[in-house]
């Protein structure tokens, strides 16, 4: 497969080239045309899917560009007007249209001629996008969109003064890695009295959104949101009770290799208690690592650090720059958080993230380049469907990166002794993450199984979660006020419900393929292309297969990845 990082904007063959999006009015003559086309013969059917795949790619494009502008920033209010504009009269109308053609695909008996190996995961996605979709559903999916948008305008606004300065709640988080005790404590303070200030807006949004979500299964014959969302994420190769023995085989075989990381720090740190703030701190005298100062900075060493692991990463990486398809740095008004947007039309995506110059920046920065690298690789797909990659293997790209590129990370840590340190963070992180993935998880579930209950027995639920994921090696003591909103600083829950374990299996997935990479580099890298250039076109178990890997989350695979992982940590 010739790689290539020369991506073209898709040549249009059904709408004008000059059309952009900008009414229902505009927009409607192509559903109508895609709905009244006769379709005679296979060939007939593969243009017409072509002509939908070009139609989509457009308008998520647009989708995507509203949303891009308004969470770069949130204090420009017709930038939130364009994006609430397409969700509620836009978005609405075209979900019937949406619906009446995967209708019309599958009762045609012309259906039958297409290839069904390469037609199996689009044609299985047509059929539960037929079986969820409710006519009633659409305002409230509507309202649901605009609504999960305000999270980010909430905590866009957040900030806290710092020694006469105002930061973000992301910049001043690089307070936490300095070597002044008394300094961490007063910045964590702040941060969390920050936080408590926006608790009752959290609270009564996220009351409306479990309101919207739980009438949303109802009306589509679901028990309940969580199965609903299930079946809308499209987990075909996994049930809840693989998530429940997920959270188990984290607390059974994770939670000590935890409790290991941190008694360590403890040590390390020279503490007899160890408080939150203290985490991500280093001993007096070492100084916070510093891996570069501003977002072009960090740019220019992530392209060096992929060129060294494979060009076309590098290539990849330039190509967006060139596209003005970056904005990295943190800023006031700015939503929290980072992503990598998928462009279906342009080819390449746009990253988002929030830099302020620490370690977990890079790490963000070659995460959101794997999933930068996987949109790159399956563009070349014919149809927009084809490019729907489930998120389990997406994840994989972007986790499998951050532990594939920490062999070149010399490119931002030049003294051995930093390196040794940043190698160190990532590796802890790796394993201190898994607690608190099942923990949203688990917490996600009680919550739409009981989608009547109050604000305060929704805290004390996430207490008791909370206690049983934590490790007895930090002291919580008097800080349960801060503990009871915790919760509220992850968007999952509030913009993307249920798409968090994800992370949990996805992670396994990298370890496994940094375990191929130990041993033959090329062959892993191989491996890793071939699968991210399926797209969506297999399924998970054989997208996974394809990399090399299990698609396994048992309680036994859990602690042979794990150990894997413990034991490098040690080497360093």
């Amino acid at each position: 497969m010739k790689l290539s990082a020369d991506i073209q904007k898709l040549d249009r063959h059904f709408l004008p080239k000059d059309f952009i999006v900008t009414n229902w009015e505009n927009l409607e003559p192509y559903f109508k045309n895609l709905l009244n086309r006769e379709i005679n013969n296979k060939t007939e059917l593969e243009n017409w899917l072509k002509d939908i795949s070009e139609l989509e790619a457009i308008v998520s494009e647009d989708a995507c560009w509203r949303q891009i502008k308004m969470t770069c920033d949130t204090t420009d209010k017709s930038l939130e007007e364009a994006f609430t504009y397409f969700c509620m009269e836009i978005q609405p109308k075209l979900q019937p249209y949406a619906d009446a053609l995967n209708k019309k695909l599958i009762n045609s008996p012309i259906t039958k001629e297409l290839d069904q190996q390469k037609f199996f995961t689009y044609l299985r996605n047509v059929k539960k996008n037929i079986a969820l979709f409710r006519e009633e559903n659409i305002p409230l999916q509507s309202e649901q969109s605009v609504m999960q948008q305000q999270f980010g305008v909430i905590a866009g606004k957040m900030t806290v003064e710092i020694n006469g300065v105002e930061y973000t709640l992301q910049q001043a988080a690089k307070f936490l890695e300095n070597s002044d005790r008394k300094l961490r404590e007063e910045v964590y303070k702040k941060i969390n009295e920050r936080r408590l200030q926006d608790k009752e807006a959290l609270d009564n949004l996220f009351n409306e959104l479990i309101k919207k979500r739980n009438a949303i299964a109802l009306n589509a014959g679901y028990k309940n949101y969580r199965d609903y969302r299930f079946e809308e994420l499209g987990r075909f190769d996994y049930k809840k009770e693989d998530c429940f023995q997920f959270h188990e085989a984290v607390k059974q075989h994770i939670l000590p290799l935890v409790n290991k990381i941190y008694k360590n720090k403890k040590q390390k740190l020279q503490l007899d208690v160890l408080k939150p703030w203290d985490t991500e701190a280093e001993p007096e005298g070492t100084q916070p690592l510093k891996p570069f100062t501003t977002g072009k900075e960090l740019y220019e060493k992530s392209v060096e650090c992929f060129k060294q692991l494979h060009p076309f990463f590098a290539d990849c990486l330039k190509k967006m720059n060139e596209l003005k398809h970056f904005d990295l740095e943190s800023r006031k008004g700015k939503a929290p958080g980072g992503y990598n947007c998928p462009l279906l039309e342009s080819g390449a995506p746009f990253i988002f993230m929030n830099a302020a110059g620490q370690m977990s920046d890079v790490t963000t920065m070659v995460h959101e380049g794997g999933h930068a690298i996987h949109s790159f690789l399956s563009h070349q797909l014919e149809l927009s469907a084809f490019k729907e990659y489930p998120t389990e293997i997406a994840e994989v790209a972007s986790m499998a990166m951050e532990l594939f590129s920490m062999n070149y990370w010399n490119i931002f840590f030049e003294k051995a002794e930093d390196l040794k340190r940043a190698k160190e963070h990532q590796l802890e992180r790796v394993i201190t993450i898994f607690p608190w993935i099942a923990l949203i998880d688990k917490f996600q579930h009680w919550i739409y199984e009981n989608p009547n209950h109050t604000t305060t027995e929704r805290t004390n639920k996430w207490l008791e979660y909370l206690q049983e994921f934590s490790s007895d090696e930090i002291d919580f003591s008097g800080l349960e006020n801060y503990r009871s909103i915790a919760w509220q600083k992850q968007l999952h829950l509030f913009e993307v419900p249920f798409y968090y374990i994800e992370y949990g299996i996805a992670q396994l997935g990298a370890i496994g393929l940094w375990m191929q990479h130990k041993q033959n580099p090329q062959q892993a890298l191989s491996n890793y292309i071939n699968a991210l250039s399926l797209g969506g076109t297999k399924t998970l178990p054989e997208l996974y297969k394809a990399a090399g890997l299990q698609f396994n989350f048992s309680p036994e695979y859990i602690k042979t990845l794990s150990t894997f992982v413990s034991n490098e940590m040690e080497k360093l």
